[in-house]
């Protein structure tokens, strides 16, 4: 299967395993997720499912009582959690996250309907992209007022690690060996089992308490890159379309879809690459490669959340997606 058929092969297909009696749902694009009792893939092959696809506030987000929340506030089916990935192989009975948000108990239950784990935690490791607080605020849970943990591994940067050691209630999460963190080095990968590896990529962010990096997630035949927060394209010293060549699907930040969504802010002093500035940035690329790219990481303003919206269309039409909670990719 090329390129440019995974993503689209993966998400639509329907398969009913009989021998189980499992159904088997992988979603489209834009499909209200449905809860899921596992995923099969296909010779137990290693994946990655989106349990997350928001901004840290999630949608509805609090507070908001403008139309684009106010309207779904009591419709949970439209209610879309904060962005957050799982790994997972089926050969080796792990899983891992990438990230740990304030929706982490919602996403591990979700997580444990996929691929149920024995264990009574079943994380072999969390791995964190940055100290805002819809990246790492599910650690929480971990504590001993909840799950009481124990040394889950938490990979992360240096600064965000001295971030999580120094500072309460993280730093009783450290203390009391609920985690225990991993430090990450810059375009080092780490190797999970024989068949995955992650490395992670600084990228110029708002670096408040730590540095800001995503993930290239490598399996036995495909990669993936996870790219949720980044200032611009042209801020980082890395060219983008590099990074979009040298993998199989590209998870890339799609915050806002174009300057003025937040009327009266200065929306250059929360920067990121609007999914429009990206539009037009890829629209040279050959479609193979336009297809890999995913957009993820929604504000609850962006009107990229409704699936009928005129922004939907023009991401379809320029040849890419937006991700969907649910959706997996075989590694």
């Amino acid at each position: 299967m090329n390129q440019m058929r995974v993503i689209n092969a993966i998400s639509r297909r329907v398969l009913i395993s009989f021998a189980t009696g499992v159904l088997v749902l992988a979603l489209n694009d834009h499909a209200i997720c449905q809860p899921l009792k596992t995923i099969a893939s296909a010779q137990n092959a290693p994946y990655v499912v989106v349990l997350g696809i928001t901004q840290d506030g999630g949608y509805p987000q609090a507070g908001c009582r403008k139309e684009c929340c106010r309207l779904h506030l009591n419709v949970p089916q439209k209610h879309r959690h904060v962005v957050c990935l799982a790994i997972v192989d089926p050969a080796s009975h792990q899983r891992w996250l990438v990230e740990c948000t304030p929706h982490f108990r919602e996403q591990l239950h979700r997580l444990d309907q996929i691929s149920p784990s024995t264990d009574r935690i079943g994380l072999d490791g969390i791995f964190l992209t940055h100290a805002h607080i819809g990246h790492y605020a599910g650690l929480i849970h971990l504590g001993r007022e909840v799950m009481g943990a124990d040394r889950v591994p938490v990979y992360s940067m240096p600064r965000m690690k001295r971030f999580l050691e120094t500072n309460g209630p993280w730093s009783q999460l450290v203390t009391a060996k609920n985690i225990a963190i991993r430090e990450l080095e810059d375009v080092r990968a780490v190797k999970l089992n024989e068949r995955l590896s992650i490395t992670p990529l600084l990228v110029p962010h708002r670096d408040e308490y730590s540095e800001t990096v995503g993930f290239r997630i490598q399996g036995p035949t495909r990669s993936a890159l996870f790219l949720p927060d980044i200032d611009k394209w042209d801020r980082w010293d890395t060219k983008i379309e590099d990074v979009i060549r040298d993998v199989d699907v590209a998870w890339l930040d799609g915050t806002f879809f174009a300057d003025g969504e937040l009327p009266g802010r200065d929306m250059s002093k929360i920067p990121h690459p609007f999914i429009a500035e990206s539009i037009r940035r890829f629209s040279d690329l050959p479609a193979v490669e336009r297809n890999k790219i995913r957009f993820i990481h929604f504000n609850h303003t962006n009107p990229v959340l409704d699936p009928r919206s005129p922004a939907t269309k023009r991401i379809q039409n320029a040849g890419h997606h937006s991700a969907a909670e649910g959706e997996h990719f075989q590694l």
